[in-house]
C-alpha cells in the first residue's frame, strides 16, 4: 500500500516537474524566435521588424531602387508524416506593375502548401527536368519564349535542393528556402515546434533577396503599367 501511494506520488510529480519543463521550454523558445532575423536586419539600414502571432519575425525594408522587400519566417506543420519545417519567405514587390506573365514553380509539392501562390495559378505547366518532383504553373499569358527563359532560370535556382518555391508575377517576385527542420524530441514527445537555429545568417537572407531580384529580371519587357503597394 505504502509503495503504491509513494509510486503515485513520484508519477504525479514527475508529470508536474515535465509539464512545468515544456511551458518554460516553450516560453524561452518563443522569446528566441524574436530575435531571429537581427543579424539580417543590421543589412538593411531603414529595416522594420513586427511580429507575426506565432512571435516570428517579418522584417521589411526597401533597396536602393526603391522596391520594398518583405522577409518572414513561416513554421509549417502541415505534413503530419513529417518533422516541422522552417521557411524563409522573401517578397520583392515592384515599384510599379510590370508587364510580364506570373509563373512559378513548387518543389516536391504535397498539396498542403498553405503559403504557396504557385497553388493559386490557374494554368498547369510542363515542368523543367529536374532532381527534385516540382509542379510549374502560370496565369496563361506567357509567350514561348518566356516559358523558355523561366525555365532556364528556375532550372539553375531549383539546383539548391533548399529552395521550395520560385515565382514571378506582376507586381513583384517570391523565393522561399528551407531553413530547418523541428526538433525531432519536441515535436513527438511535446507537441512543441522547436527549430535549432539562433539566428538566421545575412548571408542566407542576402541570398534570397538576391534570387528574388534575378527572378524579377527573368522575364524583363516593357515598362510599367499602374503603381501597386502590395506584394506578389
Amino acid at each position: 500500500m505504502i509503495t503504491t501511494i509513494a509510486l503515485s506520488a513520484f508519477i504525479a510529480a514527475a508529470g508536474a516537474w515535465i509539464g512545468k519543463r515544456a511551458i518554460s521550454d516553450h516560453r524561452a523558445s518563443l522569446v528566441k524566435r524574436r530575435g531571429l532575423l537581427d543579424e539580417a536586419a543590421r543589412s538593411f539600414p531603414d529595416a522594420r521588424i513586427s511580429f507575426a502571432p506565432d512571435h516570428f519575425p517579418i522584417l521589411v525594408s526597401r533597396l536602393e531602387d526603391g522596391r520594398q522587400v518583405r522577409i518572414e519566417l513561416l513554421a509549417d506543420t502541415m505534413v503530419t508524416r513529417r518533422l516541422p519545417q522552417l521557411w524563409l519567405r522573401v517578397t520583392l514587390s515592384e515599384v510599379s506593375e510590370r508587364s510580364r506573365p506570373a509563373i512559378g514553380v513548387l518543389a516536391r509539392p504535397t498539396g498542403a502548401e498553405y503559403y504557396s501562390l504557385v497553388h493559386d495559378l490557374p494554368e498547369w505547366m510542363a515542368p523543367p527536368q529536374m532532381d527534385a518532383s516540382v509542379l510549374m504553373r502560370g496565369d496563361g499569358r506567357a509567350t514561348a519564349c518566356q516559358v523558355e527563359r523561366a525555365i532556364a532560370i528556375f532550372r539553375n535556382l531549383f539546383s539548391d535542393p533548399a529552395l521550395k518555391e520560385a515565382v514571378i508575377s506582376p507586381r513583384g517576385t517570391r523565393v522561399i528556402r528551407q531553413v530547418a527542420q523541428g526538433e525531432r524530441g519536441a515535436h513527438l514527445l511535446l507537441r512543441q515546434i522547436r527549430f535549432a537555429v539562433t539566428t538566421i545568417s545575412a548571408d542566407l537572407v542576402s541570398k534570397a533577396v538576391a534570387e528574388a531580384q534575378s527572378l524579377s529580371e527573368a522575364l524583363a519587357a516593357g515598362g510599367a503599367i499602374t503603381a501597386v503597394h502590395e506584394a506578389a
